[in-house]
């Protein structure tokens, strides 16, 4: 005999994305602030990327993660923004399921490897005050090649992880998602299936990548601040401090959301809440990177200088 699902509803072949608000006075002004933040974020991200690859005095390891990080915004922003503003503008706001796997997919990986190219960053600003004279050969190109291969590695699996158990989920209605793009938690909550085990195994994945990207980080920062404070000179000190804390400032905005988002107890903030701190981590945070990274970078400044007063003055 038929369980009521197979008798009463059909397979889910989209999903409806509430979005952000139901005013209808106010998706036009979003829409205009939203596209003004990715046409910022893609061309000071872009900027980078071109930056390091041209500049020769920033062909250092440092520059070379920072590419990459900039690179992980873009997909980042990419795998939500452009479908958000159409919604703003569409009536009818639907992604098909499989649009919904990409979406889930491309978000988990480019997150995923933020992490862990963060904790790359961390790794490198170690070595480069601990261990100053060694720097070129713990920090060689081989060294690069290996960190950004497991960054990347671990980003994909954890991808595969989460649209496997995204797969594995049977959706029969309602199919209203309550968020602007296809986030794995409220995607299991219209789940007609037993969610115990793909719900668990996602969690493990993310966390796992966080908890060690974090560990990585905070015992690298941890030994910087000991030789930082055995150093003797102050401007030793000042110059030492100031290669990290545009780093620390970005390790800061991006697990202090995430840890908003997925570890603080759902009941201590609204889904409301939840949606505009995703905006932020998804949208603002992409953008203010490459300005953190510029802004206190004399070396990144001195070069985009001499880029531009080649263009201006061949």
């Amino acid at each position: 005999m038929d369980s009521p699902v197979d008798v009463n509803h059909t397979a889910v072949t989209e999903f409806i994305l509430l979005g952000l608000t139901e005013d209808p006075a106010l998706p036009v002004a979003l829409f205009m602030v939203i596209l003004c933040i990715y046409l910022v974020t893609i061309s000071g991200n872009l900027s980078t990327i071109i930056l390091t690859r041209i500049s020769s005095q920033l062909h250092h390891p440092m520059y070379f993660f920072l590419s990459h990080l900039a690179f992980s915004d873009v997909g980042y922003l990419s795998s939500v923004t452009p479908n958000m503003l159409i919604n703003f503008l569409v009536e009818r706001h639907t992604i098909s399921y499989l649009g919904c796997a990409i979406q889930l997919g491309s978000v988990v990986f480019f997150g995923s490897a933020e992490c862990c190219l963060l904790a790359a960053v961390a790794f490198d600003r170690f070595v480069a005050i601990c261990n100053p004279l060694l720097y070129l050969i713990k920090v060689s190109t081989q060294v690069c090649v290996q960190l950004f291969s497991v960054a990347y590695i671990c980003a994909f699996l954890s991808s595969c992880c989460c649209t496997i158990c995204f797969d594995s989920l049977y959706f029969c209605g309602p199919n209203q998602v309550n968020h602007f793009f296809c986030d794995f938690a409220p995607l299991v909550e219209l789940s007609c299936s037993d969610v115990s085990i793909p719900a668990v195994v996602p969690s493990f994945s993310a966390g796992s990548i966080n908890v060690v990207t974090v560990f990585v980080i905070a015992i690298s920062y941890a030994y910087i601040l000991i030789t930082i404070l055995k150093m003797r000179s102050t401007q030793g000190r000042h110059k030492a401090f100031s290669t990290c804390t545009s780093h620390l400032t970005a390790v800061t905005l991006f697990y202090g959301t995430i840890t908003f988002i997925y570890v603080m107890p759902k009941s201590n903030y609204s889904t409301e809440q939840n949606k505009l701190v995703s905006v932020f981590y998804t949208v603002a945070i992409p953008m203010l990177n490459p300005l953190i990274y510029s802004l206190r970078n004399n070396e990144i400044k001195a070069a985009l200088k001499r880029q531009l007063g080649r263009k201006i003055f061949p």
